[in-house]
């Protein structure tokens, strides 16, 4: 009697999920991820922190692939601790975060983090950016990482406290939903506002709203001024979302 030849069983074997540690202190947030990841195929959550001290004494973390950590846990600036947690635990570290203090998304950079995504991005976003850090990609926005790459590749040892291009420093200031609204604005530039609000979601107020602060972070006054300076830098659907190295 012939027997059906079986393949070997680590052909069969599902690939190993990408282990993530979450480090968030505002208990919404933390359930959200937990369950966007959990629900995500080839991810798991492995642990939780809510605070600094928790999360460098966290087993977890130690086995983790990538930690996902907000600069801000309970008050306490993580970033400060990032040169202790790379050395207890070898995953990759990604910054989620709800600020857009540049200089601090910079110096977790400088101190070792693979890249920054914001709280703001959508979910899909989030989790690209897990998985691309997991494989050893760095994940920032064009401006930043343009900024990181020179600090790096600087024979000076004075350039990191010297002050960034201040063009690159306004691109930069912008959140992930402001360069949206901006690559949306250039690609729209004849329709009206209220048409380039209806194309981005959201009222025509809003919009306004958003418009009003990235004139002031451009230093711009109007539209007009802001297609002329983003064309002028860049600012168009090529340097829309992140920058994967």
């Amino acid at each position: 009697m012939s027997q059906a030849c079986s393949a070997p069983a680590a052909l069969n074997a599902a690939p190993r999920p990408i282990r993530v540690f979450v480090a968030e202190d505002h208990q919404i947030t933390l359930w959200g991820l937990t369950r966007l990841i959990d629900s995500s195929s080839g991810m798991e959550v492995v642990g939780t922190a809510s605070s600094r001290t928790e999360l460098l004494n966290h087993d977890a973390a130690a086995s983790a692939d990538v930690i996902l950590l907000d600069l801000d846990l309970a008050g306490e600036d993580t970033g400060a601790s990032l040169g202790s947690l790379r050395q207890r635990c070898p995953g990759r570290v990604l910054v989620l975060t709800g600020s857009d203090d540049i200089a601090k998304h910079r110096a977790a950079v400088m101190k070792g983090a693979r890249g920054v995504v914001h709280k703001s991005e959508p979910a899909e976003t989030i989790l690209r950016a897990i998985a691309k850090v997991n494989e050893g990609q760095i994940w920032l926005h064009r401006a930043l990482l343009g900024e990181v790459m020179g600090l790096l590749t600087d024979g000076n040892p004075a350039a990191l406290s010297r002050p960034a291009d201040p063009d690159a420093r306004r691109i930069a200031s912008l959140t992930p939903r402001e360069r949206e609204i901006v690559v949306t604005m250039v690609g729209r530039a004849g329709a009206k506002q209220l048409a380039v609000a209806d194309e981005l979601g959201m009222s025509e107020h809003t919009l306004r709203n958003h418009l009003t602060t990235i004139y002031s972070k451009l230093n711009v006054r109007g539209r007009l001024e802001l297609h002329v300076y983003a064309s002028a830098h860049g600012l168009g659907a090529a340097t829309r979302g992140a920058v994967e190295a």
